[in-house]
Parts: C-alpha cells; structure tokens; sequence
C-alpha cells in the first residue's frame, strides 16, 4: 500500500529539503548464514544533525494495519562512527535504540532473522531473500526525508538477481527518494524467472515484468504470463488507462513454493504475490491474487482514502474507507478474472455464492456498519492474539462485505440509473486518484451523487448500506443478469453453520456458536462434544447426516452434550439449512431472455479490446 501522497507524488529528488539533500542513509544487506535465516546487515547515518540519534525498527507494515513487532527478529545490534569505533548504544523501548558520543555520522548493524516469506514478513533460505523492508531495515525519523541508498551482497556462486520497484543504479545497488518510498519498496533476491512486456497507454510504453521464484516448469511460467496479460488489460480497460507508474515500470514479485505462504500485498509500483502452492496445482487460484493486487495499483495505491494519511510505522493504522479500499478491489478482482476468460460462468457464480452466504448468513451485521467493520482492521488483519474473540460474531471481512456492495451496487446502477460501477470508479480516479488527493466518505458519496445524478438516491445509499447494515435484494438483481439466487438444499434440517470434530465419543464443536443458529439458541457453544440427536448417537459426519435426513425444519429434539467432563441436555429446534447458491437461469430450467443476455453480457463480458 502507498504511503504518504505528498512524498510520491512529488518524487523528484531534485525537490528534496536541503536538510534531506545533506543527509544520507546506506544500507548494506548480505546474507552468508541464509541456510538458517539469517541476514547481515548495516545502515549508515551521514549528517546527524543532533546528539543523540534515535533509530528504530517498524513495528507496521504498508498495506497491514495491525501492529506486528518486527524487532522481535532483530539481534546483535552494534553502532560505531566513522573510524569504525564502537559507540554507546542503548535500547529505549522494544523497538528503538539511541546512539550518542557520534561526530555526525552513525553505523548501525544487526542481524535480522527471517523465516516467513509473504506479504508482510520476510524470508530468507539458500534459494532466496524475500524482502519486506519493514520487516528488515531499521530507520532514524530524523531521516525520513533523507534519499537512502541499498546495497545488496549476492552470495558467492549463487545466480541470485534483484527484483524491485526501487530505482535502479547498477545491478547490486538501488535508490528510494525517502524513507516511504524504501519502506513500500519489497525486493526478491533469487534466481527467479523473468518477463516483461510493453503496454500502450495514452502515447506511451509502460513496461510490466514479472519475476516468479517459483518450481514449475518453463511452460507454466509461459503460461501464467499470458493470463496475467489479460488481467493487465482487462484492468486497464475499466479505468481507461493505466497509472503513471515511477521509471514506466510495474513490477509482480512473485514467490511460490514449500518455503512461501499464502499473501499478496500491494504497492506503489509493485506488489508481491506468494504461496505454498505452485503453477502445477493451482493457478487459477494464484491469478486471482494477482487480479486483485494489480487493481490496487489503482485502487488504494493512488485513489487513496485520506484517513490512510499519513501512514503510521508505529502505530495501528485504522480506516473508515477498506470496504471501496479492499472490498470493491476484491470484487474487481474477481470480476476481473471472468471477464479475462482465466474463469468461466460457473466458477464466478460459485464465488459469488459463497460470498454472499458469508455476508448474508452471518450475524455480524447486527453488531456492526459496513464502515464500522473496516475500523475493526487493526484487531483481524494478519492481527495476533491468544485470547477467544466472538468475532464469527460480531464481525463480517470488510474484503467480503465491501465485495458484496459492490455487486449490488453495480447491478443497481446498471438497473436503475443507465450507469455502472466502472463509471463510478472512473469518476473517482479522475477526481481524487490521478491528481492523488485523498478522499473522504463524503467525497465517495459526492462523486455516486454525480454519476446516478440523484443526490438524493446517493445519500440514502450511503445511509442505509455504508454507514448502516442494510443490503439489497440480490435475487431481484442477479435475475436481471438472468442468475437465480436460491436454497441450495430447501427443506433440509440443519443445527446451523458448526465446525465439528467428530470421534467415538460425539462431535465437538471447535468454534463458538453463531448467534442465529439452532445450537447457540440451545446453550451450546465451543469446546461442547455433541453425545446424542433425538436420542441417537453422533459419531461421525455420515451418522448426523443421516439422523437430520430423518427430521423437518422446526422440529424440536433432545440434544445432550457434554461440557467440561459434565454431560448436560437441552432442546434444540431444527432449521431448513439457509445456504445459497447462484445459478445460471439456464441451468435452472428457465428462460434466459434477450435482455438477460444482454444485460450479462455488459457486465460479465471482457471490456478489452
């Protein structure tokens, strides 16, 4: 995620504070110990304008909004001046040191340990460096502003190279403006593979590369470029054109492999994509990812909500804005993958039915707003805690929900105002994204005004659905799309959505109960073990299948459970099984009109030409 909008978008060097033109920081970063995690490295601190100097190492990560502590991983910490001698250095808090007795100039050096090779941390082994620079470089705040150099040491016999969004300056050592920039800037040193291709925009070649340290073969590689092509233009198709990217170049970093997990994080001119999996079994899956972080290229790296300004190192950074921020970037994403023939009909209409199962099932509504669920990002994104939480519910992924309102709000513009959500996201590129001025809720809700030409429609929209919990009604909608959204399994009894572990003994649910549900209403809630169901005994998945097969919604039964070494009974009344699906009307048995087919095709169909 891009930071400070002031800082990139006044990116020349030759506009930097003559305080920051005096001042520079070099990084040096070697990696002999990679075989056990481990990176070498130093900083070096030239025109200290005080006497002490504070240095730091982030505890927030670009793109994140919880804390996550990175100087757990940092040890070995040493300073010295510029003969070399060792200075006092003493730790002040768990993330900050302050070095005195210098003559203007510091070095600082540590080891950094790194075994988490994703988005936000970072991982080395012998076959890579995976680099998120908040998880590996400490700073001074007195040098923010100061230009930083890096230097990157290939171990020796290695065929190592270097994949960033950082300028470059000969193959081994690169250049930030500032320290935002450094911090948005992560970096792959593998021998990964490489391409790149140029793309027309507006008069002007824009280059997009690829480099994927991955274990696939030549011919998947080839093969995942190519669709990532299509995603690139279908991209550029809905907003028209594509950012102007810093030094014409977009960057995908990817890493996929046994030692990698499961992210994607966006930034200003890069993202980084990562998985356990591989080519081989699953990449529609991995496309999806990088669908959806290309779109942020747009969409949060420059269209940028202002209560995201500026972004805050060492604190949690919260916003009112990640349900248009990430949601309607998930539903761009996924949108995104149809319309670029990556997937078919039935694959996107299975996304939207568990999409819309999740928000439409869940009781997280009932606690929160669309704009309250986004505030909660600080305590779920990638957050850690030890302690149970409710929030299966209390509280409903802003990725999710926002995604969901986005679909009904593209198919109610579409419906009722002649106009479509790509209108409206075009609108607010123009408006807040090109020029990078961060918005409000209120410029969001200006901007809807302007494109339906209904103020008033705007601001009940934003009432009721964005500060409130209302939603459409989807199956009105999608059937405009010739789609049916109905029970997948009508009639079925059911005890509500449980995550069960079955044995000898009964199933025991693993998760606390949902508010909503049968087993909630009952008194059951986590760690409780399910003995018996009107009377018979509950094994196994297949045995309370057959027992609810035998029974009708709204039936009352005994339950009896055991809880904490005590066997405890209750009455449970049964529920038809509430879960969705979206069908198309031609697999459904009905008649799919002209107009449904041209109304789907308008909004499915691939907007590049």
């Amino acid at each position: 995620m891009r930071l400070f909008g002031a800082f990139c978008a006044a990116f020349s060097l030759s506009l930097t504070p003559l305080l920051a033109q005096e001042q520079q920081v070099n990084y040096h970063l070697s990696f002999p110990n990679a075989v056990h995690h481990e990176a070498q490295i130093s900083v070096q601190f030239t025109g200290i304008k005080s006497d002490t100097l504070q240095v730091l190492m982030p505890r927030s990560s670009p793109g994140r909004y919880a804390l996550h502590e990175f100087a757990k991983n940092v040890y070995s910490v040493k300073a010295s001046d510029s003969k070399g001698q060792p200075l006092r250095i003493s730790r002040t808090s768990p993330h900050q040191w302050a070095v005195s007795g210098h003559q203007g100039e510091v070095t600082v050096s540590y080891t950094l340990f790194g075994d988490h090779a994703d988005g936000t941390y970072t991982g080395i082994d012998e076959s890579h460096a995976h680099l998120n620079m908040p998880a590996t470089l400490m700073y001074a705040p007195s040098f923010e502003q100061a230009p930083a150099q890096v230097t990157f040491r290939i171990p020796q016999g290695s065929n190592w190279k270097v994949a960033t969004q950082l300028e470059p300056l000969n193959d081994s050592t690169f250049r930030a403006p500032n320290f935002q920039y450094l911090m948005d800037s992560p970096t792959e040193l593998s021998d990964f593979a490489f391409a790149e291709w140029a793309v027309e925009d507006r008069g002007k070649k824009k280059m997009i590369q690829i480099a994927l340290h991955h274990q696939g073969t030549p011919a998947q590689f080839d093969a995942y470029v190519a669709q990532t092509k299509k995603i690139v233009a279908e991209q550029q198709a809905i907003f028209g054109q594509l950012p102007d990217f810093d030094f014409g170049r977009y960057t995908f970093i990817g890493c996929y492999g046994p030692q990698a997990v499961g992210d994607g994080m966006e930034h200003r001119n890069s993202t980084i994509v990562s998985s356990s999996r591989t080519l081989a079994t699953t990449m529609a899956g991995l496309l999806g990812t990088v669908s959806h972080e290309f779109f942020h290229a747009w969409n949060v790296e420059r269209l940028r909500p202002a209560s995201l300004e500026p972004f805050d190192f060492q604190k949690a950074n919260m916003s009112d804005a990640l349900w248009l921020a990430e949601g309607f970037t998930t539903y761009y994403g996924d949108l995104t993958m149809h319309r670029s023939g990556v997937n078919d009909l039935k694959r996107y209409t299975s996304g939207l039915s568990g999409s819309l199962n999740y928000v439409l099932l869940s009781p997280g509504r009932h606690y929160h707003s669309l704009v309250e669920m986004s505030m909660q990002a600080p305590f779920v994104d990638a957050a850690r805690s030890v302690d149970p939480h409710n929030r299966h519910n209390t509280f409903i992924s802003y990725y999710t929900y926002g995604s969901v309102l986005g679909l009904g709000l593209d198919l109610t513009l579409r419906r009722d105002f002649n106009t479509t959500l790509d209108r409206y996201m075009q609108a607010l590129w123009q408006k807040y994204g090109q020029p990078e001025k961060p918005y409000t809720l209120a410029d969001l809700q200006q901007t809807l005004a302007e494109v339906t030409k209904d103020t008033a429609w705007a601001a009940d929209f934003f009432r009721r659905q964005v500060y409130g919990s209302e939603l459409p009604d989807y199956a009105a909608l999608l059937a405009e799309a010739g789609l049916q959204l109905r029970k997948e399994t009508p009639g079925k009894a059911g005890m509500g959505m449980a995550n069960l572990e079955f044995s000898k003994q009964g199933a025991k649910l693993l998760n606390g109960t949902y508010v909503t549900s049968p087993l909630y209403k009952a008194g059951l809630d986590r760690g409780d073990i399910i003995l018996t169901l009107n009377g018979k005994k509950v094994s196994s998945e297949k045995e309370l299948d057959k027992i609810l097969n035998r029974l009708k919604p709204a039936h009352t039964v005994p339950i009896t459970y055991q809880r904490q070494g005590k066997t405890k009974t209750a009455s449970i009344v049964l529920e038809e099984i509430p879960t969705l699906e979206v069908v198309p009307f031609e697999d459904a048995g009905k008649e799919l009109t002209p107009a449904m087919q041209q109304f789907r095709q308008s909004w499915l169909g691939t907007m590049a030409r």
